[in-house]
């Protein structure tokens, strides 16, 4: 039942489609892979994963053939239309694929070891900066605000000035904090 104002003209009949939809079968899709691999390959898709977009390229446009989002333009080629069509499907695709993390970082290699220095981890080196790290939170919040205002790329003229310290005094009481804060690492290593 159709609810409408009164006296307002009846709504006019829904167009007929110019013509059928359009779908195409299966084996057309199949037949294009050449296609859909030339576009990967322009897409820089790498060569261990072509396969694989493939055949996410092809189950993607057959369900969308299947739900009536591929709708051609009558007055062109069908195959013209298709080949576009599936350009464009490729191309979403392989441009979401190249978007992930781990496609982008990922680096194959045989002896993923062979490529960590041994050397680099220092045990000694982490137990002290885990002391340090403890030991500035244990300071003062006027010693550890005037440390990590130093450890930072500006001058301690900047941090003094903002707390209204000449910068002489500002030197002085960081180079008190500094005293306290090694005392306090040497405390937590002995």
């Amino acid at each position: 039942m159709s609810h409408r104002k009164r006296g307002a003209p009846p709504s006019p009949p829904l167009p007929a489609p110019l013509r059928a939809a359009a779908f195409p079968p299966v084996g057309a899709l199949v037949a294009e892979q050449r296609l859909i691999v030339a576009r990967l390959i322009a897409c820089g898709v790498p060569a261990r994963d072509r396969e694989d977009l493939l055949q996410i390229v092809l189950v993607a446009a057959w369900k969308a053939i299947q739900s009536g989002r591929y709708r051609p333009d009558p007055g062109t080629d069908p195959r013209r239309a298709l080949h576009a069509w599936l350009q464009g499907i490729t191309w979403r695709q392989a441009g979401h694929h190249l978007g992930r993390a781990h496609v982008r970082r990922e680096v194959p290699v045989d002896d993923p070891r062979a490529l960590v220095d041994e050397g680099s981890v220092d045990p000694d080196g982490r137990l002290l900066a885990r002391a340090a790290l403890r030991a500035l939170a244990e300071l003062p919040a006027p010693h550890r605000e005037l440390l990590l205002a130093a450890a930072g790329p500006r001058t301690i003229t900047a941090p003094a000035t903002a707390h209204g310290l000449a910068p002489a005094t500002a030197a002085r009481r960081l180079q008190l904090a500094r005293e306290a804060l090694a005392r306090r690492i040497a405390r937590r290593l002995w």
